[in-house]
């Protein structure tokens, strides 16, 4: 992509009304645009980094048996009714609205009544047994404090997997398994040298759930690592009884953290609530056990920046980054410009991500201010130094300095790492 073709801009001043590194960096490199306060809308650079997130998320989820299907944000209050959730007092996060005969209904926050009740269709045997099931679907939650950027919203993508087994035995072997693909969603972000397996509190539905939480000091959460095993407990629930039931000593790490994960066990909270059984080989009727595993691709994307960037701006890692290659095409003479363009056309045909800087009456320091902000993997530089030096000078964003290097070494780097 040509950067004088994109329609949005970056921005030098800081937005007076964000709080979080997360919003100003993004806002400021036109990744995303505020509707207002907790809802963001997605611009072109913004909006590949998120889709990268979520195919990495969709790999994981299909390799461990999980179907994708898209729900209803409109949702029934009968159903919620069941489960004692259309309550305000119990869930005090509902946006509500109104058809205009007056019937009332509701935004979905969270989605384990409508797919439990769809389920009911579908599963009726043991044979039917284990199944799990997930979307990527706009979820409304009507927070008091929305003021951590994306990281934080009333509107949001959620990427929710719910399972069905027949018993808990089942079900724990399917919830390692999600573990795991959580562990590899992190990991292939970025981020999952600073990603804990967290213990922390089970709700109404088990004793303890299990958090991913990115270790970062604009963290809301307080938690506690144990670097011996790799894993961690949340502030709110770190005390003696747990840590001696876990078999952890005393040799933990204070830090703050975000949550990026979350996993439960639902056990048959809603399958005894809506009746969702099955019958067993031997014609008993039991109910369903299920599980919950929840992850948000902005949250994840907003914890990127937050966890990374340094003090001129944002740092993508190459898997989620919108473009590997900044390229820079420096000054106004006419034969830097022609090779600027001859790379710029042999990076496209070798199906290599570029975003090329080709905009005029722009100075150098600007041109390089832009793309510390952008945070793209590689920069790639032709000026007339380089071209004096017959190459292009190439840095990754988190390297000091660069290096000049001809097309031909810089394609079998870009080749080398792809």
């Amino acid at each position: 992509m040509r950067q004088s073709k994109l329609f949005t801009k970056t921005k030098k001043e800081v937005p007076t009304d964000e709080v979080s590194k997360n919003a100003e960096l993004l806002i400021r490199g036109g990744f995303i645009h505020k509707e207002m306060a907790g809802v963001y809308s997605y611009l072109p650079l913004g909006l590949r980094v998120f889709k990268k997130i979520e195919n990495i998320i969709r790999e994981e989820m299909d390799a461990i048996g999980g179907q994708e299907i898209t729900m209803t944000a409109l949702q029934n209050p009968e159903l919620w009714k069941k489960t004692d959730r259309w309550n305000d007092q119990k869930v005090d996060i509902w946006f509500k609205t109104k058809l205009k005969n007056d019937t009332e209904l509701g935004l979905g926050f969270t989605h384990e009544e409508p797919l439990t009740s769809i389920m009911k269709n579908y599963i009726n045997s043991y044979r039917d047994l284990p199944c799990s099931v997930y979307q990527f679907q706009t979820k409304f939650r009507n927070e008091i404090r929305a003021k951590s950027g994306i990281m934080r919203t009333r509107e949001f993508v959620m990427k929710d997997l719910y399972s069905f087994c027949k018993d808990e035995t089942e079900h724990n072997k399917f919830y390692e398994k999600a573990k795991e693909a959580y562990k590899n969603i992190f990991q292939r972000a970025g981020i999952g040298h600073l990603t804990y397996l967290t213990y922390a509190g089970g709700g109404s539905f088990s004793k303890f759930s299990h958090e991913f939480q990115t270790v970062t000091s604009t963290g809301e959460d307080t938690i506690y690592i144990n670097e011996e095993n790799n894993i961690a407990i949340n502030k709110e629930v770190f005390t003696d009884e747990l840590k001696k039931e876990l078999g952890l000593g005393d040799n933990f790490k204070e830090t703050k953290a975000v949550e990026v994960g979350n996993i439960f066990t639902l056990g048959t909270r809603f399958s005894d609530a809506l009746d969702l059984t099955y019958q067993t080989e031997k014609g008993d009727k039991k109910p369903v056990f299920m599980g919950s595993y929840g992850i948000g691709p902005a949250r994840l994307m907003g914890t990127v920046v937050e966890a990374l960037a340094d003090d001129k701006g944002i740092i993508w890692p190459e898997s989620i980054a919108p473009f590997k290659v900044h390229l820079l095409s420096l000054g106004e003479d006419e034969n830097v410009k022609k090779q600027a363009n001859l790379v710029y056309d042999t990076l496209v045909k070798k199906n290599i991500e570029v975003l090329f800087d080709d905009r005029d009456e722009i100075s150098p320091g600007e041109k390089f201010a832009d793309a510390d902000l952008l945070g793209m993997p590689f920069r790639v530089v032709v000026s007339a130094r380089s071209m004096k030096e017959k190459g292009v000078e190439v840095k990754k964003r988190n390297e000091e300095k660069g290096k000049v290097i001809s097309l031909d070494e810089l394609l079998n780097l870009l080749k080398a790492i792809s």
